[in-house]
């Protein structure tokens, strides 16, 4: 053993630190969660002639110093079988993750980390808890050597002693990439109103600092006549053209927080195809960069909308044992795209389109007729509580009929599901349209379901659980889904599921 692979081998039994730049990347990350306590710091500390700057700077200090011990006290280990991590200041905990329970190691970078040459590593355990660990932060070559300890380890190679040297770089052709152009595009259809929601969570939190009452309707009208306006004598022609202008202010507020949204989460988007399997590296400020091994694709879904559908444009997501992040339980790996660029991706794992002659059931009305009933006797009910306080008028409210039939409707012709000879597919929703397909031997367990009011009517609910989600025949005869699952478990029933998420 040369000394180079002995230093290593001495660093990796003496445990390894997490980069030091990684303190100030960290407080820089926390600080819009100490805002808070700083409003509310000065706002306490007012008049007690302790000046501003103090207040923030022994809130930052405090913030600096616990962070430090943190990191004193924090190491992370590359064993023959696991990564052991130990941390704690007061109360020490030893973390091991055998490699063998590690489905992927994703690396993110924020813009910060990217201007220090820094990287977060996650390892992902397919838990359903989102990553099991991760080490903030850590050299960016060292993210690097993580990730392939990892998979070397995991494919039977045991050098943790020796320094990994990163393979020479190979241009690749993406299978998969957004322009900024499409990006456009799909922020325009990512239509969202999450500003609101933001801007009005910090009225809430910081309402003490705001000269009036931010929920309160008669501040806003007093607030206005103290500009001049006599809010009582605006006439009706001055009140609709304020309604519609204040509607198209929410629709390109809207338009705007989804683009600007689009391209924080997924600027940059590229998608390869790795001898490991598909990697994905996508965002603006934060950079992420993960890669899903092939195997441990389960399922996939398909998703378009009735505008997006007649403009072409698609979306897919695998369904993998691992978890794409904590708020994200399927891998997105094409945001926006038409259908001949989604079933080349899809092939790459196995998966193939239904076939053009393949009979698609359509969905027994059975529960939708049920929610029909129950709508129309809650209308009813409120129709004649209205026209007991409101008289005549109270019939108004038996035209919501109309919307509710028609939604329901929809939703019914949109239900329906096939089976061929070695894959299940499932087709629903009549806004956000989806098609869910899986391979009959990824399936782990048949479920036949039936309420009170689908007994009667002699029908079942189907669902099929596959590792990291599951899919589902909504409504079909009783006899119907106790066929299926007849034929599927004849076919899984051989299967070594223990062998089905290895690569090797």
């Amino acid at each position: 053993m040369n000394a180079d692979a002995a230093s290593v081998g001495a660093a990796e039994a003496a445990g390894r630190r997490l980069h030091p730049l990684g303190l100030f990347v960290g407080l820089f990350r926390q600080l819009p969660q100490l805002f808070v306590p700083i409003a509310a710091a000065l706002y306490g500390a007012r008049g007690s002639g302790i000046g501003s700057a103090a207040i923030v700077a022994a809130v930052l200090l405090a913030s600096v110093l616990f962070r430090v011990l943190g990191w004193m006290r924090f190491r992370y280990y590359l064993g023959e079988d696991d990564v052991r991590i130990e941390s704690g200041l007061f109360s020490r905990s030893a973390r091991s993750i055998p490699y063998d329970r590690i489905q992927d190691v994703s690396i993110e970078q924020n813009a910060i980390a990217r201007l220090c040459g820094l990287a977060e590593v996650k390892f992902e355990t397919g838990g359903g808890a989102g990553e099991e660990a991760k080490l903030s932060f850590v050299s960016s070559a060292e993210a690097a050597r993580l990730r392939d300890v990892v998979r070397a380890q995991k494919d039977g190679a045991t050098q943790i002693g020796a320094e990994e040297k990163p393979e020479p770089a190979v241009p690749q052709v993406p299978v998969f990439a957004m322009d900024n152009r499409r990006l456009l595009v799909l922020g325009f259809y990512s239509f969202s109103l999450v500003i609101l929601a933001v801007l009005g969570g910090l009225a809430q939190q910081l309402d003490f600092l705001l000269p009036f009452d931010f929920w309160d309707i008669r501040s806003w009208i007093g607030l206005a006549e103290t500009q001049g306006m006599d809010v009582a004598h605006i006439d009706y022609a001055s009140q609709l053209w304020g309604a519609v202008l204040g509607l198209a202010v929410l629709v390109l507020a809207g338009i705007a927080t989804g683009i600007i949204r689009t391209f924080l989460t997924d600027y940059g988007f590229r998608l390869d195809r790795t001898a490991q399997g598909f990697r994905r590296r996508r965002g603006l400020f934060t950079r992420t960069d993960v890669v899903m091994p092939v195997a441990r694709v389960q399922a996939a879904q398909i998703g378009t909308g009735p505008v997006r559908k007649r403009r072409g444009w698609y979306t897919l997501q695998f369904i993998s044992l691992a978890s794409d992040t904590s708020k994200q339980s399927h891998h997105m790996v094409a945001p926006l795209a038409r259908l001949g660029e989604i079933w080349p991706i899809a092939a790459e794992a196995g998966l193939r389109p239904p076939a053009d002659d393949l009979p698609f059931e359509a969905a027994h009305p059975g529960p939708w007729i049920d929610r029909w009933l129950a709508g129309t006797a809650l209308l009813a009910a409120a129709t004649i509580a209205a026209s007991l306080s409101l008289g005549s008028r109270g019939w108004l409210i038996l035209l919501l009929a109309v919307p509710l039939s028609v939604v329901l409707w929809l939703g019914w012709r949109h239900h329906s599901d096939a089976l061929d000879a070695d894959q299940i597919y499932a087709r629903h929703g009549w806004w956000n349209q989806q098609l869910d397909l899986a391979r009959q031997v990824n399936v782990q367990s048949v479920t036949i379901l039936q309420g009170p009011l689908m007994r009667a009517r002699g029908l079942a609910r189907l669902e099929f659980g596959i590792a990291g989600g599951s899919l589902a025949f909504v409504s079909l005869p009783l006899a119907r889904a106790q066929e299926i699952r007849a034929k599927v478990l004849d076919l899984v029933t051989p299967v070594d599921y223990s062998q089905l998420g290895r690569t090797g």
